[in-house]
Order: structure tokens, then C-alpha cells, then sequence
């Protein structure tokens, strides 16, 4: 008799002996929105590469037949009718149950054979999250505009929240159990994928990168990503983030700005005040006086938000460490 375990509410899903996961339950969840064409090579690639894997489609209301495409392929189909691809992944991180998450895309770009050296290397070494980082098969795969972005995206992360991933944006991770239902996955699109990278960050997780070869789409499929809305979004995320998680630094930027402001305006007028005992430039005077105020403000924003972003980010500590570490169990 083979054991079982449970997903979701009402569904058992048999299991195997797993020696590629060394005894851990592994899920592979994809988000798909109009992938019909390619769905059914990438869950046979997944299913293929790591054999004893459970592997979900989460269907994002697609208008073709990806959902039908995908069962039939012998993929555990979710339909997800929030439109956007954050959703669909709070969606995959709160329903799925297992021990080794393997998330990627569902167009066929991604490697599927390169899954089981990652889940080794998260195992191995003891990580929360190993990310794919993209070498594309060619210029068209991987275009020149969509590297330099993400170059310097990921590196305007890293100058913010600290180094520790050089492709940010990609959408192939193996992730532990731990890692994964104590995110809390904010986002509604694509800036998924930067939120995931700064919750390791903030939350100090162990995590590592793994080189995967990145190919072209599967013909008949379309990209969803806009590189300039998307890219501003993303950028946007990134500010927020860095408003909410280090509000220290960000509001005494706009403090020390405000004061400088303030200065440069305000010092003209006090030293012809003491030449004259006129203040002829009275606009003048009040902005100087209300960039101060302003600053002032800011700085004291800045010390509340402090003590505020201190206390949630030891809950989400205490979350993250109730949640026992995936390990080795072979």
C-alpha cells in the first residue's frame, strides 16, 4: 500500500519513495494564463525531471483551453479568477501542501531537468529558497532590454536591502515549506517576483542561486509581461517596499533633503536680515520655514515607523521559525 498525504481540503495525492527529494513531499506549481500550446510539453518536462512530484496549474481565467490542456496532461488544475500573476501565486502558497515548492512559468522557457540539482542545493545546503538564475540559448530568448532592466532593478534592490541575488526577477524557485507559508505575498502582478526576493532579504533566509539555461517561448504563446509598465511597477514595488521595511532611511532621506531645502532657501534671507533688518522675501522665508517644518516631521515619521517595522518584523521572525525547516529525511 503506497502512503498518502493530504492536499487541500478533500483531495489525497499517493506518493512515492521521492529519492530525488530525499522523503520530502515536493509540488510543482505553475501560473498560467493563455499557455494551451505550451502546458502540456511543460508539465510532461516537469513531471519527467522529478517523477514523484505532484504538479498544479493554477489556471489564471484563462480565455483558451489551458485548464482542459493541462488535466489532460495529468496536472492538478486550480482556476485562479483574480486576474494578475501575484494572486495566482498567494493563491498556490496558501492551497498547496507540501515540503519542496518548485515554481515556474508556464510557456516553456524555463529548464525543467535543472529542478533536481536545485532542490539538492537547497537541501544540501540548508536553504529557504534557490532561484534559476536565467543564461539564455540565445539574444531572442532573453532580450537585451529585458537583461539590462532586470540588471538594474536587481541591482537598486541590492543597494537598498543588501547583495545576495543577481537575477531577481526570475521565475524559477525551489522553495522550503518554511519560506513559503510565511510569505505573505502582497503583490497582484508581476511584481511577485521582487516581493519573494525582499522578503528573503528582510527576513535574512538562507538562499542560493543556481545557473539554468533560459529558452525561447513555446510558438504560439504570447509574452504577458509589459517591459515598461511592468518595469515602473516593479520600480514602484520596490520604493514601497523600501518605505515600509526601512522606514528609517527612507523617510530620513526626506528629512535630510528637506533640511537642505530649508537651509538653501532660508539662510539668503537671514543673513540680509541681519545686514538690512528687512525681510523683503517673504515667499522665500515661509518656504524655508515650511521645508523645516516638513523635515522635522519626517525625522520624527522616521524614529515611530522604526520602533513599528522593529516589532512586525520579529512576528514575522517568530512566524517563520514555528514552521519546521525542510531537511533531509532519506
Amino acid at each position: 500500500m503506497r502512503p498518502r498525504y493530504r492536499f487541500g481540503k478533500d483531495q489525497d495525492v499517493a506518493f512515492g519513495a521521492m529519492d530525488q527529494s530525499h522523503g520530502n513531499r515536493v509540488a510543482v506549481i505553475l501560473p498560467c494564463y493563455n499557455e494551451a500550446p505550451a502546458i502540456a510539453s511543460v508539465v510532461a518536462a516537469f513531471r519527467a525531471a522529478l517523477p514523484d512530484a505532484v504538479v498544479h496549474v493554477f489556471d489564471n481565467a484563462s480565455t483558451d483551453h489551458t485548464a482542459d490542456v493541462a488535466r489532460s496532461a495529468g496536472a492538478t488544475v486550480v482556476r485562479v479568477a483574480q486576474r494578475g500573476k501575484g494572486n495566482v501565486v498567494r493563491r498556490m502558497f496558501a492551497d498547496v501542501e507540501a515540503d519542496i515548492y518548485v515554481m515556474a512559468d508556464g510557456d516553456g522557457t524555463y529548464d525543467a531537468g535543472a529542478a533536481p540539482a536545485m532542490i539538492a542545493q537547497l537541501l544540501n545546503d540548508g536553504l529557504d529558497m534557490v532561484v534559476g538564475c536565467r543564461t539564455a540559448s540565445g539574444d531572442a530568448a532573453y532580450r537585451a532590454g529585458h537583461r539590462f532592466g532586470n540588471k538594474a532593478l536587481t541591482g537598486t534592490v541590492a543597494r537598498i536591502f543588501g547583495d545576495g541575488f543577481t537575477d531577481m526577477l526570475s521565475g524559477y524557485r525551489v522553495m522550503s515549506r518554511r519560506y513559503v507559508k510565511s510569505f505573505p505575498a502582497l503583490s497582484k502582478g508581476f511584481e511577485i517576483e521582487t516581493e519573494l526576493t525582499i522578503h528573503a532579504l528582510e527576513l535574512r533566509a538562507p538562499h542560493g542561486e543556481l545557473g539554468t539555461t533560459y529558452g525561447m517561448r513555446t510558438k504560439g504563446t504570447e509574452s504577458k509581461l509589459s517591459t515598461w509598465g511592468d518595469g515602473l511597477r516593479i520600480l514602484g514595488t520596490i520604493l514601497r517596499l523600501h518605505m515600509l521595511e526601512r522606514p528609517m532611511a527612507f523617510y530620513l532621506t526626506l528629512a535630510l533633503t528637506g533640511l537642505f531645502v530649508s537651509l538653501g532657501l532660508g539662510v539668503p534671507v537671514i543673513i540680509e536680515y541681519l545686514q538690512t533688518g528687512l525681510v523683503p522675501r517673504f515667499p522665500t522665508a515661509i518656504a524655508a520655514v515650511g521645508f523645516m517644518i516638513a523635515a522635522l516631521l519626517c525625522a520624527a515619521v522616521a524614529i515611530i515607523l522604526d520602533s513599528v517595522v522593529t516589532g512586525r518584523r520579529e512576528a514575522k521572525r517568530l512566524v517563520y521559525l514555528g514552521i519546521p525547516a525542510t531537511r533531509d529525511k532519506g
